[in-house]
């Protein structure tokens, strides 16, 4: 799952959305130099991950963006994935998208100086752009692969994810949809079980 979704998956617990939103930016151990909240979130974003790479739903969606993006199609269909909750973002929130946006942006930035070094350098820009708010669209999602490909590895392929995504959009939703309620009670659990 892409930064939407590991926010979303932490609940109203701000410092656990922290950890979440750092959770790819804490390496091995690392974790305990943070706040206990924070720490369970960083907890909670490598569980949310590891299911998410085993699950048979997302490994279909996988599979249909081998052709073009081989051992980075698990990071293409994270970034689908965020944008399908962004479009039935009503069927899991009551706080509109734009609302709840603006709301994650004042926790993170709240918590500016806790946050790791590469984090700091690239949250201002997610929050001017409201980039979090634009995957539930099809331009924000195309942007948001293009800013990848330029400060990553991953390969500048936007326009043939966009055309597949095009191509599969209904059956992507679907096994969106199948595999996002069972992660919702897969962290519900977590969650009662303080992790």
């Amino acid at each position: 799952m892409n930064f939407l979704a590991h926010l979303y998956l932490s609940g109203d617990n701000p410092h656990i959305q922290v950890g979440n939103f750092i959770g790819d930016h804490v390496k091995g151990r690392d974790y305990n130099k943070y706040a206990p909240d924070i720490r369970k979130g960083i907890l909670l974003h490598r569980k949310i991950d590891h299911y998410t790479d085993t699950h048979p739903v997302v490994k279909q969606s996988i599979k249909r963006l081998n052709a073009g993006y081989g051992r980075y199609a698990g990071i293409v269909t994270d970034v689908f994935y965020d944008h399908f909750l962004g479009v039935n973002w009503s069927a899991y929130s009551a706080v509109p998208l734009n609302e709840y946006v603006s709301d994650v942006h004042k926790v993170l930035m709240r918590n500016y100086f806790k946050l790791p070094h590469n984090v700091k350098r690239f949250l201002p820009f997610i929050v001017k752009s409201r980039r979090l708010e634009s995957y539930a669209t099809r331009a924000g999602i195309e942007r948001s692969l293009n800013i990848m490909a330029r400060h990553s590895s991953l390969p500048d392929k936007g326009w043939w994810a966009m055309e597949q995504m095009d191509l599969h959009y209904h059956v992507f939703n679907a096994e969106f949809i199948e595999f996002f309620d069972a992660l919702r009670q897969m962290v519900n659990q977590l969650m009662d079980e303080d992790l």
